[in-house]
């Protein structure tokens, strides 16, 4: 794409469908939105890292898509350090200050149209400053001021609306504009932005131009952290100014696990990834899958039920600082093994057609939770990239597990935690502990082989079962990175059998699916909550890189040559 002025990238930005791959290039990035993107491009064409890029990109991002991200929520990072071979990782979810009780906020006026089966979302310290201000003084080479340029200036010039993000921010209206915060901010002359307009955050603008000067600590211990205080006070949560230090990230050893010659890193616990993955991956290997055809019903009816099986074995996960946790039997490929055979026991030995044909209906996708989301709004950013030097970053920001639920404090608009208490089965659950870290599902992947990275990709929508759909159809399978992301995906099967899943399948694994008792809830062929990975991987032979954008969503991929790097 090559470095581009900040006043032609307005037209990058793209809706979801068909995307390009980008090939042998010297250093690639890969984000939910054209324009930070090219922000990424930029910085290393100047001499920057991917670390300093990565950097840039969050700060954007929380900019310009504030129907996906925002500066008040969370930051998950995955680093491969290439000058010493070291793989960094950091997570930085919203904390429950001590001493404290938890504050929720219900939405007034919505009486059982928003049930929240687990609560209303909870108020957090948000993770995002700190988690950057710890990546920066660690890691960064270029100065905070110039990584949070590009933010200022959409800040000020207002960004382009896509459909895509008019369409997320209308289903969200209900939650986020309940408190006049939201309505104020979000809703400039009482409307959403169209489609083509450009979005104007003025408050924000403010926010980054005093972020430029004062640095991360505007949102720990400065201004910024004062009006939240303040904002938190206001609703009846009585926290201090000293409780916004309280977050600090999380530094640790990646989870690992070895299959078919790869090792697989992803985040540590209680982000339950790691374990997940490897759990799912050593359970459909010892049921034969990638003997069978991908695609087909056999391939589908096994990933279906294991998926189901694994997030109930899983209800375990918990922060491991806090609980004792079973994770040398999940990654044992002996309990694999015994896992396979019961789960192989349940097969069906007749033709459940009828009984299927007799059950159709819209009870089925009743029984798979498809409709109107009962729940806050939910969104991340995932971004991906590889400098010229080596290094690697798959990094996150998402709007979940940090801040005030429906407020904004000086242009920021948060949702809050909203993820179950306590909770048993659910992917995203906490307990209301201080220093407790949720358990939580974010995708941050690398494949490593002698020590290097050699793919990494990340997505958000739906983490808890996409992710190792397409890593199985990378190990498993076999395909290229590319045509594993864009395969289609699906949730686990529910208690009544009923299979939500991209409606892209062949009528031979349609029948096949009938006959073993699967009755299908059809997804969007791609639907956009399924996820929309952002993927960068090596080329063999001529050691260049690769990158690539989901079609899900409004994602672009791009790369530099090494002539378009400034000297280092």
């Amino acid at each position: 794409m090559g470095k581009m002025a900040r006043a032609e990238m307005a037209g990058l930005i793209r809706e979801p469908g068909v995307k390009p791959v980008v090939r042998g290039k010297a250093a690639v990035a890969s984000s939910d939105n054209g324009i930070v993107t090219q922000t990424m491009l930029n910085v290393m064409a100047e001499g920057g890292t991917a670390i300093d890029a990565g950097i840039a990109a969050v700060l954007l991002q929380g900019t310009i898509a504030p129907h996906m991200t925002n500066l008040g929520g969370t930051v998950t990072l995955l680093y491969y350090e290439a000058a010493t071979g070291t793989l960094h990782q950091m997570i930085c979810t919203g904390m429950f200050p001590p001493g404290l009780p938890a504050m929720q906020i219900v939405p007034p006026g919505l009486g059982g149209f928003y049930s929240y089966p687990w609560g209303a979302p909870f108020a957090l310290i948000p993770g995002v400053m700190p988690a950057l201000k710890d990546i920066h003084a660690r890691f960064a080479t270029l100065p905070w001021r110039r990584l949070i340029e590009d933010a200022r200036y959409w800040a000020e010039e207002g960004h382009p609306v896509s459909a895509f993000e008019y369409g997320v921010r209308v289903q969200g209206l209900p939650f986020t504009n309940y408190l006049p915060d939201g309505r104020e901010m979000l809703l400039p002359d009482g409307f959403v932005v169209p489609a083509g307009h450009r979005f104007h955050n003025p408050a924000l603008a403010k926010t980054l131009a005093r972020l430029a000067n004062e640095g991360p600590d505007d949102f720990i211990s400065g201004q910024w952290a004062r009006n939240f205080v303040q904002r938190a006070n206001a609703l009846g949560w009585p926290i201090e100014l000293s409780h916004m230090a309280f977050n600090t990230p999380r530094w640790g050893e990646a989870s690992r696990f070895t299959f078919k010659g790869h090792e697989v890193r992803q985040l540590m616990l209680p982000h339950r990834q790691g374990v997940f993955c490897a759990m799912v991956m050593g359970i459909l290997s010892a049921l034969g899958v990638e003997d069978m055809e991908p695609g087909s019903a056999d391939a589908i009816y096994w990933m279906a039920q294991v998926l189901r099986w694994a997030d109930c074995e899983l209800s375990n996960v918990n922060d491991p600082e806090f609980f004792d946790v079973p994770d040398e039997q999940w990654f044992d490929p002996d309990f694999h093994k015994r896992a396979a055979r019961v789960i192989a026991s349940g097969r069906p030995r007749i033709d459940l057609s009828e009984h299927v044909l007799a059950t159709m209906g819209t009870v089925a996708r009743a029984a798979a939770g498809i409709g109107p989301s009962p729940q806050p709004p939910s969104g991340s950013c995932e971004l991906s990239v590889v400098d010229s030097r080596g290094n690697w970053v798959q990094m996150m920001n998402t709007l979940q597990t940090g801040g005030i639920p429906g407020a904004v404090v000086d242009g920021v608009a948060m949702v809050g935690g909203n993820v179950s208490v306590g909770g048993m089965f659910s992917p995203l659950s906490g307990w209301l502990l201080p220093g407790c870290r949720e358990r939580f599902c974010l995708p941050q992947t690398m494949l490593m082989r002698d020590g290097k990275p050699q793919m990494s990709f990340g997505s958000p929508g739906n983490i808890h079962h996409s992710i190792v759909q397409v890593l199985s159809n990378i190990l498993l399978f076999g395909m290229e990175p590319p045509d594993a992301a864009t395969a289609p995906r699906m949730l686990g099967i529910s208690d009544t059998n009923v299979l939500p899943i991209e409606d892209r399948l062949s009528p031979e694994a349609r029948e096949g699916l009938l006959r073993l008792g699967v009755r299908l809830a059809p997804l969007d062929p791609f639907d956009w909550h399924m996820g929309s990975y952002q993927m960068s991987w090596r080329d063999a032979p001529s050691g260049l890189m690769n990158s690539f954008a989901d079609y899900r969503r409004a994602g672009v991929a791009g790369g530099i040559d090494q002539s378009e790097i400034a000297l280092q």
